[in-house]
């Protein structure tokens, strides 16, 4: 099962960093799948920062960035995945 949590704003390809603005909630160990036009897989979330400190958890309206396993995209819709 799936729930979107955020939206892509911005990818920093060198660094391989995607940042998210949250609508749910996000923490490490979660997993998240990357949708787009182009974009489409799935990731866990190893480690996350919020204005250059690394954190453990986020909520909605936070704005996140999180290492990226693949080229996200602007726009790009994250889901959290859940075993339910």
């Amino acid at each position: 099962m799936e729930q979107e949590i955020g939206k892509v704003t911005h990818y920093f390809g060198k660094i391989g960093i995607a940042i998210i603005k949250l609508s749910g909630k996000l923490k490490i160990g979660d997993r998240i799948h990357f949708k787009g036009h182009t974009s489409d897989w799935e990731q866990a979330v190893d480690s996350m920062q919020s204005e250059h400190e690394a954190i453990e958890d986020a909520g909605k309206g936070d704005v996140v960035g999180i290492n990226s396993k693949d080229h996200a995209r602007e726009g790009d819709v994250v889901y959290l995945v859940t075993e339910e």
